[in-house]
């Protein structure tokens, strides 16, 4: 019998759990990389390197630019992505998944996954409402878990 076996599946509250405690870290985080740009835009203004023109203020500028808004929208997701691949591809765990004692493993057992597992889970998560489609596989697995090869185990005291 391998690892993964010898652990229960996690079931969907447990995985709806920590994707909200995750949330609203990564929320924390997203504010402060915000937070930056816009006190960069402003000591930038102060300096009279850059000017706000037609949009009036640095989240005016952030917002509405054409170039600019779509830069920092790119921005803000690469932070979000970075998160969830740290946390998965260094120890298979959120800091949710820590606290609602669940972790990520590959098929194979091992709680570490590559950063090409990490890609494919995270890109057909659909924000975690993958994480339903649990509810239609007898081995408790979502789609994303499925086509990353991988499961979510809920981890013993």
């Amino acid at each position: 019998m391998n690892k993964i076996n010898s652990l229960p599946p996690a079931g969907l509250i447990r995985r709806l759990g920590a994707l909200l405690y995750d949330s609203l870290i990564i929320l924390a985080i997203e504010i402060i990389a915000a937070g930056i740009v816009i006190a960069i835009i402003f000591a930038l203004h102060s300096l009279e390197i850059v000017h706000y023109g037609e949009y009036g203020d640095p989240a005016g500028l952030l917002d509405k630019h054409p170039i600019l808004s779509q830069l920092f929208a790119i921005y803000l997701s690469i932070i979000w992505i970075c998160f969830f691949h740290f946390f998965w591809v260094k120890t298979g765990q959120t800091l949710g998944m820590k606290t609602w004692r669940i972790q990520l493993r590959n098929q194979d057992g091992r709680s570490v996954i590559t950063i090409s597992q990490a890609f494919i889970r995270l890109a057909t998560s659909v924000f975690g409402i993958a994480n339903f489609s649990m509810l239609f596989n007898m081995q408790q697995q979502s789609f994303h878990d499925v086509l990353s090869k991988t499961q979510i185990v809920v981890l013993k005291d």
